[in-house]
């Protein structure tokens, strides 16, 4: 009877090996030092060797189930719940959501095996451009990328929005925040919540959009905002070149997506909620290397960031001390602060909550506004009286026109 053996590399080397011992070539201390073996181990598998011949070179677990194997019913539960509930998580997600929500442990490179060899999962990453890596900030707040993502996020339970998402170069650290567009207010208030939270950075990264960048204004809301704060505003060419953010958002619309399907989250409101009490953290705890990183965010205690996340303008004081906005005329009024004299600039904030402040010289006015240019009482209309030598004067004499104009003699020109 042929019987057919499967050998390592590693074996076939102690194979040869022991025919050198056998025919006297080597002694077996020898021998145990070329294969770095102790020479008892090799005393032992010569014994094997003699009694077994070259079968006994075979590890003796070849072809049978390892002791770590999992359980059956493990393999069976992981299956039945990949099919029922999370047909479309990764094997890493999927790894995360079994531990947490069912108390199953399986390695992601286990559930792959088993997913595959199921045919449950089909899908491999697919192979990207290699680009030239940017090295990332040494310390927290030294750079922060940001950008809007706009998705399906609820899948149909609600409408389509924006995931407005910041993210540390140096540590990984997010801070993301729905809102219903990527426009210069959900901004504003976006980095207001994120500088009284983590403090204010050094810089921030972002794309062309015309909310960060508009060549025919000299300064957007974003950009003065962030002049006053002292944030030196970077802009992307390329999406690759703030991957880290884009790289995040592709995250999200992974994760996320199916955390809020499981939560059944449908708003924005509620997907807030569960953002600031969960899933932030969560992602931090899991991706973020905030471990022996210096902090440079500056503190922004006794900073009115009210006042500076906000949309700002100026405007010229009228000569009835009024000013227009939006086709709409603002009567200032007397108080401590004095009025500024006509023709001078005054400085209109419109807050996030709505609001309106008017300031001239750091001092805030009182005012009064108007759907019409109020009416000036003061102020009496004169009736106009022509000149005395006026032809309508002639008129009036008696003397028609006509026997007017031909009284008028005309002269030739020499």
């Amino acid at each position: 009877m042929q019987i057919n053996l499967t050998m390592s590399q590693k074996e076939l080397e102690r194979l040869k090996t022991l025919t050198r011992i056998k025919s006297g070539e080597l002694t077996v201390s020898n021998a145990a030092e070329s294969l770095r073996l102790s020479e008892r181990h090799m005393y032992r598998i010569l014994k094997r060797y003699s009694d077994e011949g070259d079968a006994g070179i075979i590890h003796r677990s070849r072809g049978r189930q390892s002791n770590n194997r999992l359980p059956q019913t493990t393999y069976d539960q992981a299956v039945k719940l990949y099919k029922e509930k999370y047909s479309d998580f990764g094997p890493t997600f999927f790894s995360e959501t079994l531990e947490f929500d069912h108390d199953i442990f399986v390695s992601r490179q286990t559930l792959t095996r088993w997913l595959r060899k199921k045919g449950l999962l089909l899908s491999l990453r697919k192979k990207r451009p290699h680009r030239k890596k940017r090295p990332r900030r040494e310390t927290i707040g030294s750079l922060v990328q940001f950008d809007g993502s706009h998705h399906d996020w609820f899948e149909g339970r609600g409408p389509a929005c924006c995931l407005l998402c910041a993210v540390d170069d140096a540590s990984g650290q997010i801070f993301i925040q729905f809102a219903e567009t990527e426009d210069t207010e959900n901004v504003l208030s976006f980095l207001k919540k994120y500088i009284e939270l983590f403090g204010i950075p050094a810089q921030i990264y972002t794309d062309f959009h015309t909310i960060y960048y508009n060549k025919a204004e000299h300064f957007t809301q974003y950009e003065r905002a962030l002049k006053t704060l002292n944030i030196k505003p970077i802009y992307a060419h390329s999406p690759q070149a703030k991957g880290r953010v884009e790289r995040g958002n592709r995250t999200h619309q992974d994760r996320l997506i199916k955390s809020l399907r499981l939560k059944n989250i449908s708003s924005i409101q509620d997907a807030n909620k569960y953002l600031l009490e969960e899933y932030i953290a969560h992602h931090n705890q899991r991706f973020a290397l905030t471990d022996s990183l210096q902090n440079i965010h500056r503190p922004s205690n006794g900073i009115d960031l009210d006042a500076i996340f906000c949309f700002e303008t100026k405007r010229t004081v009228y000569n009835d001390y009024t000013i227009m906005i939006n086709s709409q005329y603002i009567q200032l009024h007397k108080s401590d602060a004095p009025l500024p004299p006509p023709k001078s600039k005054v400085i209109v904030r419109r807050y996030l909550d709505n609001s309106l402040h008017i300031l001239w010289n750091n001092n805030e006015l009182k005012y009064e506004i108007f759907n019409n240019k109020p009416k000036q009482k003061h102020r009496v209309q004169l009736p106009r009286k022509a000149p005395p030598n006026h032809p309508w004067r002639k008129l009036n004499r008696g003397l028609s026109r006509n026997h007017y104009n031909a009284s008028i003699k005309l002269e030739p020109v020499t």
